[in-house]
């Protein structure tokens, strides 16, 4: 906070800086925050007792690109078993082990969301079969499109191949994936999560994992962030592909999402902020 003293306008990148009351009181210079995405982080209640204007650009015309992307890179490398054939080969071995090809295999997709469409695409230009499961207001989406929906949560689990999570982060979502639901897949399925490490029970990926179903995961966030310890145990479990939360970490991707946040900047000193999530602090101060 010390550091923050004089600032007027303070950008927040992805969901890691946490906003309260007490930050903001000690923070009078404050007069905006820009961000993009959802704002689970930021109290937005506090922010407006405080004079402090919350805009953040939902992007709800279109997805993250790199995310899906990655996505997809996790299922290949799954399927492939890529990392341990790359290691095989380097430590002097020829192949190792023998991987899947994805086409006619099944995708389960939870979450019928825009990165989660995208990433059905990516399947079904490879030939597999999407199903998907999601929130009742998702299934009904889904079904609306003309999708395939599993007929239960338990027959998903256990009829796909590859699952991947795509689903925000909320009260509502948090553990919404249990130890049992993992453990009803496959014994030769795959597990990709590059959403919110959250939406699983804490220690559910792991514990499932030492008991062989699902077979592999391909993660891309962690309970803890950054991580950095080369022993954590889901890090250095033999069946996991790891990555440390990069989903959104590309060129393309980072000059899309900071023009957006300082888009908002130029729109406030302007006086036409855009994207306000607290719209009582603006008509204060027009008043």
């Amino acid at each position: 906070a010390q550091r923050l003293q004089t600032a007027e306008a303070l950008v927040l990148f992805r969901e890691r800086t946490a906003i309260t009351a007490p930050l903001l009181a000690k923070l009078p210079n404050l007069r905006l925050i820009s961000q993009r995405s959802v704002y689970p982080h930021v109290d937005v209640a506090a922010c407006s007792a405080h004079d402090v204007l919350l805009c953040s650009n939902l992007h709800n015309d279109g997805h993250s690109v790199a995310a899906a992307e990655l996505t997809w890179t996790l299922v290949l490398s799954c399927a492939r078993q890529i990392i341990a054939q790359n290691i095989s080969l380097k430590a002097g071995h020829w192949q190792m082990g023998v991987g899947q090809t994805v086409a006619g295999r099944v995708l389960g997709l939870y979450g019928y969301g825009r990165i989660a469409r995208a990433v059905a695409a990516y399947a079904r230009a490879f030939g597999m079969q999407v199903v998907w499961w999601a929130s009742d207001e998702g299934r009904a989406r889904a079904l609306a499109d003309g999708e395939s929906v599993a007929e239960s949560r338990a027959v998903f689990f256990s009829s796909a191949d590859f699952i991947s999570l795509h689903v925000r982060l909320k009260p509502t979502t948090r553990g919404i994936i249990t130890q049992d639901d993992l453990l009803g897949m496959k014994p030769t399925a795959s597990f990709i999560n590059t959403s919110r490490a959250e939406l699983l029970q804490k220690g559910a990926l792991l514990a499932a994992l030492n008991k062989g179903r699902p077979g592999r995961a391909g993660i891309d966030v962690f309970e803890t962030e950054p991580l950095t310890d080369p022993q954590d145990p889901l890090v250095s479990h033999p069946n996991v592909i790891a990555t440390p939360h990069i989903g959104y970490v590309t060129e393309d991707e980072l000059d899309f999402q900071f023009n957006d946040i300082y888009d908002q900047i130029n729109a406030y000193v302007a006086g036409v902020p855009q994207n306000m999530a607290n719209l009582d602090v603006w008509a204060k101060k027009q008043a």
